[in-house]
């Protein structure tokens, strides 16, 4: 994998798709403006087509204001949408693992724990990044993780326990960089302010669903039409900017760990669980393999290294060219070929019947207490 082109390409989209971002708030901004007008419009060219008037006899007056209120909505809308949406993580990285049922890190606890902590330690020094807080979830039997952090001060990695019991240590090293990779380049907070300006494009729409409500449609169905149309390329250029940072997460792991293999493998039994659903419910001793209820959170789905939203009508209708523009990762088979540079089959968790399990999930011994 050739780690710095994969990175500097992701950063170089990354940029050009905010500023298409930006492109789309300024568009929203004027095409509000001209439906709003044509609505003022619309009385003068039904005069004219209705009598012997001209265009420039019918006479159109705005309001006072009219252009400041107009981006001075679509402006409160997109901000204020960005400002509920921070709030969420305000509280810090700690306080939002600990809601979706998270609990730090106990070395002491089992072999696997202690080698996870090691590994955390190794990284942020290979990677010259500060230690965030290491987090299990212990319900959770799904290949998975997921870091999260406002500040540098309350960042977290998140891994479940299936990742630590069936990950080898290099497979669980992989996963870790890439999770790293988002804290060092800010991705939970630049993700969460772009799903702020959706938000607030969505609270356009219902802005002008209540304008309607209230019997006046001729308001409202232009607020409604430009929101919902800037809702869904808001959400397709969120996804996007997502996909490219997960590429670019992929491209660091691959570098801090020198070791393509690593997460290439681990992605590769991500795959193997989501083609083989049934097989490895069965094979698990916890239910929930796809991944615990708190992983479902739309808190944290563009936070994780493996997606685990189900499709639904609205992912496949918009299923287009190859590529599902409204999803927030890229397919694992499309992120399995850049690692290795060609595809690569799904790798199993197991061997035949036997089911494999990391030698070091096993407790750690305790000491006998003293005579």
């Amino acid at each position: 994998m050739k780690f710095w082109d994969f990175q500097a390409d992701a950063r170089r989209s990354t940029k050009g798709l905010l500023g298409a971002f930006l492109l789309l708030v300024l568009g929203i901004v004027v095409s509000v403006h001209l439906a709003l007008a044509l609505v003022f419009w619309i009385p003068a060219l039904l005069m004219v087509a209705t009598t012997p008037l001209t265009l420039g006899q019918a006479a159109v007056t705005y309001p006072t204001g009219f252009l400041a209120t107009n981006v001075g909505l679509v402006t409160l809308m997109v901000l204020g949408g960005a400002w509920i949406k921070r709030d969420n993580l305000k509280q810090g990285g700690l306080h939002l693992a600990r809601q979706l049922g998270a609990r730090e890190v106990r070395p002491a606890l089992s072999h696997a724990e202690q080698q996870y902590a090691n590994i955390m330690q190794e990284l942020c020094i290979a990677a010259g990044a500060q230690l965030p807080q290491a987090m299990v979830l212990p319900r959770d039997m799904s290949l998975n993780a997921f870091a999260a952090s406002w500040e540098a001060r309350d960042a977290v990695i998140v891994v479940s326990m299936g990742a630590l019991e069936y990950l080898s240590r290099d497979e669980l090293k992989g996963v870790v960089a890439h999770e790293l990779s988002h804290l060092r380049e800010g991705d939970t907070r630049l993700n969460m302010e772009l799903a702020g300006y959706v938000f607030g494009l969505e609270m356009l729409f219902n802005y002008g669903e209540e304008w309607s409500e209230r019997g006046v449609p001729v308001f409202g169905w232009p607020l409604m039409a430009v929101g919902w149309l800037g809702w869904l390329a808001g959400q397709a250029l969120k996804a996007a900017v997502s996909r490219q940072r997960e590429y670019l997460a992929d491209a660091h792991a691959v570098q801090w760990t020198r070791n393509p293999d690593g997460l290439g493998r681990a992605l590769r039994k991500a795959l193997w669980l989501q083609d083989h659903a049934h097989e490895a419910a069965a094979m698990q001793s916890s239910p929930g393999l796809r991944g615990g209820s708190g992983l479902r959170s739309p808190l944290v789905a563009h936070m994780l290294l493996v997606d685990v939203e189900d499709s639904d009508a609205l992912h496949d209708a918009w299923h287009l060219g190859g590529v599902n523009w409204l999803a927030s990762h890229p397919s694992l088979e499309e992120r399995i070929a850049r690692i290795y540079g060609q595809e690569q089959d799904a790798l199993p968790l197991q061997e035949g019947e036997q089911r494999w399990v990391n030698p070091f999930a096993a407790a750690l011994p305790q000491a006998r207490p003293e005579a």
